[in-house]
């Protein structure tokens, strides 16, 4: 039997959700199971209902998206840990694709490419794909600037086991933090076909919080960059 992946959906008011946890219930992959963690949502929480009988739903106290994932991986059966935003959409091969290939060529992180879409999922613009020569440029390349999209990403649970889990004091670039610990200890590999749909929209963090994000990320990489 193929390992067992935990697909892990933070959840905080957004009302995208639905179909983040409808592409995560469709995925071709068999051995999966769906934990969606609601954040302390106080909107959009209807848009649960339909679901609650093909999902683990678990409830906490809102504390940003690094306590969401990290909530969730200490529940997660699987071997595997793939994230979610809750914003965004997988490709119905999305784990089959990217699990296959982790397993046939031993790696313990990956990512992909992703279309970037609006909110009504029309493609604004085509993947970029990630071009390196070695594990050496590429992790050079990354204490620079973060490469990946955190919902292309699966990671084996040796790595949390080896580095630790999201850094709950970062609100807006856990997941920058987690691939450069990440990167000391694992190689990462890179799949060139695109597996998800990234949601450009009004309300996402990224836009809505721009100037803390990047005060956040200049604290960040003088603490563990530089």
């Amino acid at each position: 039997m193929k390992p067992k992946v935990s697909i892990i959906i933070p959840f905080y008011n957004c009302s995208f959700v639905a179909e983040a946890i409808d592409s995560a219930l469709k995925q071709s992959y068999p051995n999966k199971e769906v934990i969606v963690v609601n954040d302390g949502s106080t909107r959009y929480l209807d848009k649960l209902h339909p679901y609650l009988d093909k999902i683990q739903l678990i409830e906490k106290d809102n504390g940003g998206t690094a306590s969401a994932l990290n909530t969730g991986i200490k529940q997660a059966k699987g071997e595997y840990i793939a994230w979610l935003s809750s914003d965004d959409i997988y490709l119905p091969e999305k784990i089959n694709i990217q699990i296959d290939w982790m397993e046939k060529h031993g790696y313990k992180i990956s990512f992909t490419p992703f279309y970037i879409v609006d909110e009504n999922k029309n493609i604004l613009y085509e993947p970029i794909k990630i071009k390196f020569h070695s594990q050496t440029q590429l992790k050079k390349i990354l204490r620079k600037k973060n490469l990946f999209n955190g919902s292309t990403a699966i990671i084996h649970q040796d790595v949390f086991s080896k580095v630790g889990l999201f850094n709950e004091n970062l609100l807006y670039t856990q997941d920058y933090e987690f691939w450069l610990r990440a990167s000391k200890y694992f190689s990462i590999g890179i799949i060139e076909r695109p597996t998800i749909l990234y949601r450009m929209h009004e309300e996402m963090g990224s836009k809505k919080y721009a100037a803390e994000v990047q005060e956040e990320l200049n604290v960040m990489k003088q603490n563990y960059i530089y």
